[in-house]
């Protein structure tokens, strides 16, 4: 299933944040399913699956598995482990860190495209923090490319997001996949500002589903008040 032009809605919770565990993960998705989203990102098998199932399958999911290695930074789908657990998961789309560290191991970007590509009939998202990472993701022949990492990774700190300028070098760049907007989108005038780019499918994961998040942001005011 090919991702929907739109709102694609990240449900997620690592396991020390409040929401972490049972069908709490399920609910964020179908709420955001009932509000009109166009997809659904998700990490962990299990959620993967559990989502697919509350919704029927209904929506287009991107799936992840974030898993840390100690001789990597590299931890959003990062070994030939996490993608063929991902293959045979409900997702329909396999998003992968593809910025240009090392992963663990043995593994490589382009073989790790290139297993998916033989082994399925999934599609795959690259998930990039610089122009250079888009480049070559789209030369591997990814069918979407976002820009997840911004702002994530020791080449691309500091910079501010959500980054606009960024969005519209990417969609210059890009000759064959889909451009993704992923990243510091807070508010509904925020995303105005990244849809001025042209840009027809966008990410938002905390401003809705994380809500020791939202909250904090909220606090934050009073500091000033």
């Amino acid at each position: 299933m090919k991702l929907n032009e739109g709102l694609i809605v990240s449900c997620q919770a690592l396991k020390d944040e409040p929401m972490y565990g049972g069908d709490t993960i399920e609910k964020f998705a179908y709420a955001a399913y009932l509000a009109g989203a166009k997809g659904i990102r998700a990490n962990t098998i299990k959620d993967i699956n559990g989502i697919a199932k509350k919704l029927n399958h209904e929506l287009p999911i991107i799936g992840i598995i974030k898993e840390v290695y100690s001789n990597s930074e590299v931890y959003i789908t990062p070994t030939i482990k996490e993608v063929k657990k991902l293959i045979r998961s409900k997702c329909d789309v396999i998003a992968l860190d593809a910025t240009l560290r090392k992963r663990p191991g043995k593994d490589n970007l382009l073989s790790l495209v290139r297993y998916i590509r033989s082994h399925s009939d999934k599609l795959i998202m690259a998930d990039c923090a610089t122009l250079e990472e888009v480049k070559n993701a789209d030369q591997i022949g990814f069918d979407y490319i976002s820009s997840t990492l911004r702002s994530y990774t020791k080449e691309s700190a500091g910079i501010k997001i959500p980054d606009i300028e960024f969005t519209k070098e990417m969609l210059n760049t890009v000759k064959n996949a889909k451009v993704i907007f992923e990243g510091g989108i807070d508010s509904p005038q925020t995303l105005a500002k990244v849809l001025e780019t042209g840009v027809k499918y966008v990410v938002i994961g905390g401003a809705i589903t994380r809500p020791l998040q939202i909250t904090k942001r909220y606090l934050q005011e009073f500091k000033n008040w």
